[in-house]
Formats: C-alpha cells, structure tokens, sequence
C-alpha cells in the first residue's frame, strides 16, 4: 500500500467507483479503503474521515492529552486541543 501525500485529486477510477456505488460517505469503497489501511497499520479498525479537524474530535482527546500538530496548520486544530484542555 502506497500512501500519497498532499494528491491534488483522485483519479478517474477513483471518481466512477465511488459515483457508482451511490454515495460519498460510508460507502463500500470507504468501507474497502478503512479496512486495507487498518491491515497496513496492523490494527483492528481505522475510520475515515474528512480533515484533521474532525480526526482530533473522533480520537476523544482528552483534558491534559498532548497533541502534536504540524507547524503550518490552520487555526481550527489548535481550537480543538484547547477547547478540551490538551497541550497543543
């Protein structure tokens, strides 16, 4: 499994897979794409989903949890970790 940094947009296949199943989110081709990334990392599940934003809400950081952030980000991660109380 390669995992691209930054790709600008997906490909054809990419844009008919998901068109033909119906739905953008929580597709099958979601659902394939979460599983294969799980068996890469080695972990039971991984969920996808749309910006780090909502990434560090999904993984329930906690008051006093440390996060670290890319130093180039947008303000919105920062205002996540400190409205709970984390340590950006």
């Amino acid at each position: 499994m390669q995992i691209l940094i930054a790709q600008s947009s997906p490909g054809d296949e990419e844009n008919d897979a998901v068109l033909a199943s119906g739905t953008i989110a929580q597709s099958q081709v979601t659902a394939a794409s979460e599983e294969e990334f799980a068996a890469y990392c080695g972990v039971p599940h991984t969920v996808a989903v749309n910006n780090g934003t909502t990434a560090l809400h999904a993984a329930r950081v906690e008051p006093g949890d440390k996060v670290v952030i890319p130093g180039v980000t947008d303000e919105a991660r920062i205002c996540v970790c400190e409205t709970i109380n984390g340590a950006v």
